[in-house]
């Protein structure tokens, strides 16, 4: 079973959003957030999984809490190479959970061990926007390394053009963020996630292993 987009216009089913989810075997008990930054990977989150009953997660947050050291040290002081390994070790503690949402990093999907642990542990979800989006929620932002120097608007495109791919192959459920108020958006997003189970849940014979 292929990737669902959005449908947009769910009707009947946000009652339903608890039931279907208790509903949900073990394998499905968690859910991932996965799309570059800007995408409201964190602020819809926070208000998805209060919607869901899910525990909400940051992977950047708490791999910050961990170290005691913010996302653009680590950067400067071990390169990308090191912030990526504190990465997957975190997101090998994160995905052990259960009944948790995480948003992931913008580059979290560029492991292989990454898209294995959001794979086999849960229902990834892909945020999808624009670059002009992206730059127009970022304008203020001053703590993404990958964006300290240079075009933004070329940095941003570039990323896109490395990791949008990996997005779309790994996701479950794609779901367009640009456009939408947070509140709307979160609504919107768990009515999708509602259809999904219950698409599985009609027909458990169409799905497919992911990857």
């Amino acid at each position: 079973m292929g990737p669902i987009r959005s449908p947009g216009n769910v009707t009947q089913c946000r009652a339903r959003v608890h039931a279907a989810w208790k509903a949900m075997t073990k394998a499905y008990g968690n859910v991932y957030l996965i799309g570059p930054m800007g995408s409201g990977k964190t602020t819809i989150g926070q208000r998805l999984a209060v919607i869901l009953g899910l525990e909400f997660m940051d992977c950047d947050h708490e791999l910050e809490e961990h170290t005691g050291a913010s996302v653009g040290l680590i950067f400067d002081v071990e390169g990308e190479e090191g912030f990526r390994k504190r990465e997957t070790e975190m997101l090998r503690k994160l995905t052990a959970r259960n009944r948790v949402l995480v948003a992931t990093g913008g580059g979290t999907v560029l492991g292989d061990e990454n898209r294995k642990l959001l794979r086999e542990t849960g229902l990834v979800i892909y945020l999808k926007t624009t670059v002009k989006q992206q730059i127009r929620r970022l304008m203020r932002d001053k703590t993404r390394p990958l964006l300290q120097s240079g075009d933004r608007e070329e940095k941003l495109t570039r990323l896109a053009e490395e990791r949008n791919h990996l997005y779309e192959e790994l996701a479950d459920i794609v779901f367009p963020s640009q456009n939408r108020g947070l509140e709307a958006a979160a609504r919107s997003l768990s009515e999708t996630v509602c259809a999904y189970r219950n698409r599985e849940a009609a027909d458990p014979a169409a799905s497919t292993p992911k990857g």
